[in-house]
């Protein structure tokens, strides 16, 4: 069955570019657009929408606002359509913490020139999207952490999380569990340049932790997160005895850069069995591979459950090829992860 899809930009040149890029392959059917958020509340209604793909700045009520109330009141899978700008960065991981699924970044004023990516982007978001599990409500603050002392951590060890599509709030939500002296985190999360210095700074904001875009030749630090930069793969490597980041721009591995698959296999090879690695929400398969490299290394591992992932399909391809010793709620992976590093300073 086609997907069907409801536009809403005040941009009539957008609204056609759209509507054109969405329609290309035949499995998805453009059923409406509307040029504000009052003409998409009538039109939802009417047209019963899979997906709505929607721009933030708008008249009459800003996208923001009413992205706020579908969530509430009529819950659909919301894909932004985003600019580039640090403010559209900013509105963008509030409207994924409002509840949109994904983004995608508008094409430039050189329409033609980005044109064939940036469709092929959205048609792979809209079909993500149209299979997720959007919830109501916003996300559940969550119950404060136990705390792990420092001493409880084998000298040496490192946490590693990786996902995609519904990945800034289970990031948000894994961090915001953490002690304040974890041992360093690595994180990829598939997502654009210009997103993920402000994607870092907002988890500093919402974490007890330390939480930085990575940086190359970064040293790790306890008590510190490094997230991967947009268009760049993140490795860890170890120098002089102690562990720091490495940025490139090789090849996309897994048809991504960053590619989590990058990052968990350098993990498995510069860290082995004093790493500890999860894998969350996300559409395709980069990630197993890597993870399973982990686990064969004497990494614990863990899955997000199916029950709690907006999008089955990262954590879904880990279990089946056996790269996770278990899958679990989101809520509960930094507890897993935690007790993991425990239970290795134990046995040490």
């Amino acid at each position: 069955m086609s997907i069907k899809v409801l536009i809403v930009d005040d941009s009539a040149v957008i609204r056609e570019v759209l509507t054109r890029t969405l329609g290309r392959d035949g499995d998805i059917t453009v059923v409406g657009a509307a040029v504000d958020p009052i003409d998409a509340r009538d039109k939802i209604k009417t047209l019963a929408p899979d997906v709505v793909t929607l721009d933030i700045e708008m008249p009459n009520m800003n996208g923001l606002a009413f992205l706020d109330k579908l969530m509430r009141l009529h819950p659909l899978p919301v894909v932004m359509v985003s600019t580039l700008t640090t403010k559209g960065a900013s509105e963008t991981l509030l409207a994924l913490e409002l509840g949109a699924v994904d983004f995608v970044a508008k094409p430039s004023h050189d329409l033609a020139g980005g044109l064939e990516a940036f469709g092929a982007n959205l048609r792979e978001k809209v079909r993500a999207a149209a299979h997720s599990h959007v919830r109501g409500g916003h996300a559940p603050r969550l119950a404060a952490p136990v705390r792990l002392a420092t001493a409880a951590a084998p000298r040496g060890a490192l946490m590693a999380i990786g996902a995609s599509t519904g990945g800034v709030e289970a990031i948000r939500m894994v961090l915001s569990t953490m002690p304040v002296d974890c041992p360093p985190i690595v994180i990829a999360q598939h997502m654009p340049a210009g997103f993920t210095t402000r994607f870092a700074a907002r988890l500093d904001e919402l974490s007890e932790i330390t939480v930085v875009e990575a940086e190359d030749r970064l040293p790790l630090e306890p008590g510190h997160a490094y997230v991967a930069r947009g268009d760049w793969h993140l490795r860890v490597e170890r120098s002089s005895g102690q562990l720091k980041c490495r940025l490139s721009q090789d090849e996309l591995t897994s048809g991504h850069r960053p590619s989590v698959d990058v990052m968990f296999e350098s993990v498995a090879n510069a860290v082995g069995p004093l790493a500890v690695g999860a894998i969350l929400t996300g559409m395709g398969r980069d990630g197993a591979r890597g993870l399973k490299k982990m686990r064969d290394a004497g990494a614990y591992t863990v899955g997000q459950s199916q029950s709690s992932a907006l999008v089955y399909g990262m954590p879904r391809v880990a279990f089946e090829e056996g790269a996770v010793v278990e899958q679990a709620p989101v809520e509960m992976i930094a507890g897993k992860l935690v007790a993991a590093l425990v239970r290795m300073k134990s046995a040490a």
